[in-house]
Formats: C-alpha cells, sequence, structure tokens
C-alpha cells in the first residue's frame, strides 16, 4: 500500500485545525459507513437467520468501534496543549493507529487460517441473494470511504486515518476473496480457488499491518524525521546569511504536529536583540512550511561556545561549534 503523505502533505505542513477538520471529514465518513453496515447486517440476518451474516454483524461492530477510535482520537490530537501536556496531544494519533494495526494483523490471521482450511479441504460455496446484496453494498461503500481516506491521508499524512484505510482494506480484501471463491467454484469449479485468494490477501494484510504500526511506533519512539525533510529544514534556516551554521537538529513527528529544535551559531559580538531577531526570522520561514510546528532554537557564540547539555542526547550528529 503506497505511502500518500510521502508526496503530498504531512505532519506539520497544516494548520492544526485545519488537518483536523480534514481528518475529522474522514473519520466521520468512517463511522457513517460502519453503522450503515451495521444496520443493513443486522436487518438482513433478522430477516434470513444466516449464520454467516450473524459473523459479518460481529465483524462490523468491531470496525464501528475502531471507526469511533479513530473518530476521538484526530480531534483529541489536533487540541492544543494545555499545563498537563504541553507537547500537544498529538501521539493519540498514533495510539489509534496502533489499535487499527492489530486489528488488521487479527483480521490477517483469521484469513489465513480460513485460507488453509479451504485450500486442504474445499467445500462449495452458498450465499443467499440478501448475502451476496449486503457483500456488494459493503465493498462500494467501503470503496467510496477509502478514497476518501487516501485523500485526507495524502493532504495530513495522518498516521490514524491511515490505521483506519488499512483497517477498510482488511475488509475489503477478505470480501473480494469471498468472491473470488464464489465465481471460481460457481463458473469455473475451482473449488480451492477461494482459499488460494485469502492465503493471498491474508500474507497483503500481514505486510500492511507492519508498515502502519512501524509508521504509528516511529512517532511514539520519537524517530526523526525523513531526511528530505531535514535537509529542507537546514536550508530554509541558512537562508539568512548571518547564520554561521546550525547544529544539534533534533526532530519528531506528533500526529499533526512536528517538533523541531536547534542551535544556531552567530558571530560572538552580536548584540543580544540582533541574535533574537535572527532567530525569529528564522522560526517565521519555518513557520510558512511548517505551521503547526513547535520551534526552539539556541543561539550559540560561533568560536566562543563551551560545551554544554548532556551527551547522551547528542547522536552521532555530533556539535559542529563546540
Amino acid at each position: 500500500m503506497p505511502h500518500d503523505h510521502a508526496h503530498g502533505g504531512g505532519p506539520g505542513r497544516l494548520e492544526p485545525q485545519k488537518a483536523k477538520a480534514i481528518t475529522g471529514a474522514a473519520t466521520t465518513a468512517s463511522v457513517a459507513v460502519a453503522t450503515i453496515l451495521v444496520v443493513t447486517k443486522a436487518i438482513v440476518w433478522w430477516m434470513s437467520g444466516s449464520v454467516a451474516l450473524l459473523a459479518s454483524l460481529a465483524d462490523s461492530f468491531l470496525d464501528l468501534t475502531a471507526s469511533l477510535t479513530v473518530f476521538f482520537a484526530v480531534r483529541y490530537a489536533a487540541e492544543p496543549a494545555d499545563d498537563e501536556h504541553r507537547y500537544g496531544h498529538g501521539k493519540a494519533e498514533a495510539f489509534a493507529s496502533i489499535l487499527q494495526a492489530i486489528l488488521v494483523a487479527v483480521s490477517a490471521a483469521l484469513l489465513l487460517r480460513e485460507g488453509i482450511a479451504h485450500t486442504l479441504n474445499p467445500e462449495p460455496i452458498e450465499q443467499s441473494g440478501l448475502a451476496l446484496g449486503v457483500m456488494g453494498l459493503s465493498i462500494a461503500l467501503t470503496l467510496g470511504l477509502i478514497l476518501i481516506q487516501s485523500r485526507a491521508l495524502k493532504e495530513t499524512g495522518s498516521v490514524a486515518v491511515e490505521g483506519d484505510r488499512a483497517h477498510y482494506f482488511s475488509d475489503l480484501g477478505a470480501n473480494a476473496a469471498v468472491i473470488v471463491g464464489i465465481v471460481g467454484s460457481a463458473f469455473a469449479g475451482l473449488e480451492r480457488l477461494d482459499g488460494i485468494a485469502a492465503l493471498a490477501v491474508a500474507a497483503w494484510l500481514g505486510w500492511t499491518a507492519w508498515e502502519v504500526a512501524k509508521r504509528a511506533a516511529d512517532q511514539l519512539m520519537d524517530r526523526e524525521l525523513p531526511e528530505e525533510e531535514r535537509e529542507q529544514i537546514r536550508d530554509l534556516v541558512l537562508q539568512d546569511p548571518r547564520i554561521i551554521n546550525m547544529h544539534d537538529m533534533r526532530t519528531r513527528a506528533s500526529g499533526p504536529l512536528v517538533h523541531i529544535q536547534f542551535h544556531m551559531a552567530l558571530p560572538p559580538d552580536m548584540s543580544l536583540a540582533d541574535a533574537h531577531h535572527i532567530l525569529v526570522e528564522g522560526e517565521k520561514r519555518l513557520l510558512e512550511v511548517y505551521p503547526a510546528a513547535d520551534i526552539l532554537i539556541h543561539a550559540d557564540p560561533h568560536g566562543a561556545a563551551e560545551p554544554h547539555g548532556s551527551a547522551f542526547f547528542q547522536g552521532e550528529e555530533s556539535s559542529e561549534d563546540h
């Protein structure tokens, strides 16, 4: 599954409230789709008594619960910092994404089990017209939802929306495997085809769950922004020729937010007022590209700065000015 955020928006590039509006619309659509499917499947199950539909109804209840979790997570993540959370609430998105990754992994495991069973012991597939109708409705609504989520992901890079999209991809894949099985059994006499399709979808979902979990874990573990983002930050800062160099840069993403901090080497005889002005101008250049950034800049007198700060947090990128 492609990472749309790599080519579009991403954390920090939109005002928090604008990112909230985009992800909020996507998660509202997710809750709406899940609710429609729960109600529809409940009605059809009551009319038909199908055990298969009852199982599908239970799965849709799980979808609704997961969608509600993401619905609230993206809104909480965009809330301003408070006295208890001075760095904001952005990591709420990563926690929601981890939950979605777990659900996708569970779906992959269940589909793997069913795929193995149906490959080794193929059985004729029987589906009522009502059940097929519900499946068709589910696929149509899910496809529309995935398109909405993909657009939101491209604009915001939200890990919570990415996790929710992966969850609905898992539903779409499972339904596709069933349809392949029905077609293969009904028209080609290939009763093992549904099992083989289920195994292929399970492998794809397992990989998807890993990718979603990895991105969420990167945020929870404060992984640095991609190198191309760090280079852009350097380029923006060093546009001012009075800045001799910048060093000890640290960056991280947190939901719709980014945190950027670094040291800036300036002429040692510069006044505090002039140094402050240069810092503010550099911050403004960064905020034009990263309006949802929390920026902390430390000024060093070039060639006269004493080593300071804990070496434990310096990493491999050593200071250029000490």
